[in-house]
């Protein structure tokens, strides 16, 4: 399944502008649906990515407190954009910009997630990645992960605090 053995090559994959990596996953996160771009570019097989938790793809240069915003707003049936940088199969990387909602059933229930997730303007990549590097620099000081993804949330809170903006209009300032 997830390749972690396999080192960090350093190379960065791209995919068209006009192409959408899609996955859909069920409430923990395991993968239920993968179309044929988010195969290519990850470097993985459907039947390799079926049933596999969606981490499969989590690159360890990303920010967890990200992701504990990302799973928070979910929680609350609220969808979130957000940039994410994958680690491809094979060590490669490769950044999107991610559209997460929650999908429901006919009762509104929560049964699942849908991503959607396109090509992200450079320009923003180059403020979210010294961002990134900050965050993962306030949560490696910390030798509790827990503690260390917390005090990363809260240097994000406390960005968005300084800023005055919310979540969203801070992401789509970049």
């Amino acid at each position: 399944m997830a390749r972690r053995d396999v080192p960090l090559t350093g190379v960065e994959r791209f995919f068209d502008p006009d192409e959408v990596i899609v996955s859909k996953t069920d409430l923990k996160g395991r993968i239920t649906y993968a179309n044929r771009v988010f195969q290519r570019v990850a470097g993985y097989d459907e039947a390799d990515l079926m049933g596999a938790p969606h981490s499969i793809v989590r690159h360890p240069d990303m920010p967890r407190c990200v992701f504990k915003l990302l799973w928070d707003t979910l929680a609350a049936g609220k969808e979130i954009f957000a940039y994410v940088v994958n680690r491809a199969r094979n060590g490669d990387h490769y950044w999107v910009f991610a559209h997460v909602t929650p999908s429901f059933d006919a009762e509104g229930r929560v049964i699942g997630y849908h991503s959607s997730r396109r090509v992200p303007e450079r320009s923003a990549l180059d403020k979210v990645i010294p961002l990134y590097r900050q965050l993962m620099d306030i949560e490696n000081s910390h030798a509790d992960r827990k503690q260390g993804m917390e005090a990363g949330f809260a240097a994000v809170v406390a960005l968005l605090a300084e800023k005055g903006i919310g979540y969203d209009e801070f992401v789509f300032s970049l």
